[in-house]
């Protein structure tokens, strides 16, 4: 019977490992939810910002742009530049029209469009990674700045992205009934 128990559980664990690499590596999301959508906008509804507050974004996860890089390319920038729309000075920039960008640390990420007159006219974007939740081990995590500081869209509880925490802690859960 311990023979049996034991050739049940080695598939399972491998399989669990499996789904949990996988959940803890990063989203990739398509900015605008679309090839092309790095644009400049026809109407406030078709603003990228609108796109983000739907989105949830996490530590880890990546941005990914797919535009002509030959007519445009995407500037990460200040607050301030984002503002003001001055491209002199980025951050980064990306000219390679197939462009992805590690979220690295929680709080507001800005960028804009490098073709000229486009951030003007709306091609810009202020995307809010969220901190990481705070438990025993991770105690020290800083939190993300406040709406007000960021002046950012909302995050909207009713995102389509899933909580890695939570199926971590399932599969977790699963493996210790198994053994």
């Amino acid at each position: 019977m311990a023979a049996s128990k034991t050739s049940l559980s080695v598939p399972l664990i491998l399989a669990i490992s499996i789904i949990l690499i996988r959940c803890a590596e990063g989203r990739d999301h398509l900015v605008g939810g679309r090839v092309g959508a790095w644009k400049v906008p026809s109407s406030e509804t078709e603003s990228l910002n609108k796109w983000a507050e739907s989105s949830r974004f996490q530590v880890g996860d990546y941005l990914v742009w797919e535009y002509d890089g030959k007519k445009d390319s995407v500037l990460q920038v200040t607050r301030d530049a984002y503002h003001s729309c001055n491209t002199t000075r980025p951050i980064e920039e990306y000219r390679n029209g197939e462009t992805k960008v590690r979220l690295d640390r929680s709080g507001p990420f800005y960028f804009i469009s490098g073709a000229e007159g486009h951030c003007e006219k709306g091609q810009k974007l202020i995307v809010v990674v969220m901190a990481p939740r705070r438990n025993k081990q991770n105690a020290l995590a800083s939190p993300a700045p406040s709406p007000a500081e960021v002046e950012a869209p909302a995050i909207s509880p009713t995102s389509s992205a899933t909580t890695r925490k939570g199926s971590m802690l399932v599969v977790l859960g699963v493996i210790f009934l198994v053994i």
